[in-house]
């Protein structure tokens, strides 16, 4: 990873090593947080926030299921996850924003704990190498929905994907992909998925899947193509059987599957559909369509020796010029 200046903590800004947790934080022992994945792009006039105001108040949603009351509204966040980003003057890259429960108490229903946030950004251009990947059918399930708050962003809810990503440790796949309880396709690790079959975009409903921000954006964008999408339970043979296949999120973008357990989707190196719908979603993000600007958050890196202190609250101690 490649690291920035300044990490926001708690109100301040403080330098990238210095933002440090206690070891008997609540969120490290018992994964008692929750957290957002945000892209921020350069375009060719200016760089702007993907969806800032989205992820942001899913966070806030995502808070809910833990009882959390962040301590700070939610255009202090927005304003803050900009602040970050200008005073690292990072142009282009990922931003990651969370709220935990910090050090007190341990136990699992511990309720006095300090909640904790921070917001940290850097340079990640591209999640996954390849220009298609192969994916394992994994052997673990995804969470069960009666078992916790399935669309909230849980930071423990990723242990599952975890687990579930040491199957293909030093094999030649790059993601697997995770069933419901009931046998139906459900995500990647990190990613939803959509199917295409004659020219129709198929993916999984809500229910056993997070809600994925890059998967309302292109359901709306497939749909302003002329492309029909149906929402429904999707089986591994409509998957082995569709013509094509990609995977959709913040981090991975638009990303084509290959293969599934060793077998070919569709024709090889063949994404028509995916393409066109890859193509105009760099568009959107990149500030070449007016029609969703209403998406971007334009941001102005800054240079630090031009920064006026009255923008930010800093704490001094922590940062060095």
């Amino acid at each position: 990873m490649e690291k920035t200046k300044y990490i926001w903590q708690n109100g301040n800004i403080v330098d990238w090593d210095n933002a440090t947790t206690h070891v008997l934080s609540h969120g490290l022992h018992y994964g008692s947080g929750v957290y957002e994945g945000i892209r921020v792009y350069q375009g060719s006039h200016n760089s702007a926030i993907f969806c800032l105001d989205n992820h942001i108040e899913r966070l806030y949603n995502s808070a809910k299921a833990l009882d959390f009351n962040i301590p700070y509204s939610l255009n202090e966040m927005i304003q803050s996850v900009k602040s970050i980003v200008e005073l690292n003057g990072l142009k282009e890259g990922y931003i990651r924003p969370l709220v935990y429960s910090g050090y007190n108490q341990l136990g699992i229903s511990a309720k006095n704990n300090p909640i904790e946030v921070i917001i940290a950004c850097w340079p990640w251009p591209k999640y996954h190498a390849q220009n298609s990947l192969d994916v394992k059918l994994s052997n673990y399930i995804r969470i069960h929905p009666k078992s916790t708050k399935v669309d909230a962003k849980i930071s423990g809810h990723y242990v599952n994907s975890l687990i579930a990503s040491l199957e293909i440790k030093n094999t030649h796949y790059h993601e697997v992909l995770l069933l419901d309880s009931n046998g139906n396709i459900s995500e990647s690790s990190s990613s939803n998925i959509f199917l295409i079959k004659d020219q129709v975009l198929y993916t999984p409903k809500l229910g056993t899947i997070l809600p994925g921000i890059t998967r309302d954006i292109v359901i709306s964008l497939a749909k302003d193509i002329g492309y029909k999408v149906v929402e429904g339970d999707l089986l591994v043979t409509d998957l082995l059987n569709c013509d094509e296949a990609f995977f959709t999120g913040t981090a991975v973008e638009i990303m084509s599957i290959r293969s599934l357990d060793d077998k070919l989707i569709g024709i090889e190196n063949n994404y028509p559909i995916t393409d066109i719908i890859k193509d105009k979603y760099l568009d959107i993000v990149r500030g070449r369509n007016p029609q969703y600007q209403k998406y971007l958050t334009t941001v102005y890196p800054l240079n630090i020796t031009d920064l006026s202190f009255s923008q930010y609250q800093i704490d001094r101690r922590d940062v060095t010029f």
